[in-house]
């Protein structure tokens, strides 16, 4: 595969990947990431590996799905890196949420998922 190829199938997996997430689909998210994958919500503590992403996931998987919104996005060799506004549902409110995301890709998996925000537009 060549780097173009392989950019133009990360980018591709990464829009799929928030498909599912706009879905809360737990097992697809999931399918994507390696056994030892790393998710670094930040400034949460991050969370390591394929199992404890899938149990942190489906703690939220009752909550109203986000509609997420992906203004920018690039792939360049291994990494793809999302500019977004995930729009997420608070007490009846729809909270817009700025977003970075940086996702590094090996053998067609996910190994990191780094999110960065202004956590203080949650309050």
């Amino acid at each position: 595969m060549t780097a173009s190829t392989s950019e133009s199938a990360n980018d591709a997996m990464i829009r799929d990947f928030f498909r599912a997430v706009a879905r809360r689909d737990v097992d697809h998210i999931t399918s994507c990431m390696a056994e030892d994958a790393v998710y670094d919500n930040i400034p949460l503590d991050p969370i390591v590996g394929r199992a404890a992403i899938r149990e942190f996931l489906s703690r939220r998987a009752d909550l109203p799905p986000p509609r997420v919104e992906i203004h920018h996005q690039m792939a360049s060799g291994d990494v793809v890196m999302n500019e977004r506004t995930d729009y997420m549902s608070h007490d009846g409110r729809e909270i817009p949420l700025r977003m970075c995301g940086v996702f590094e890709i090996h053998d067609g998996l996910i190994t990191a998922w780094r999110e960065y925000f202004d956590s203080g537009r949650l309050r």
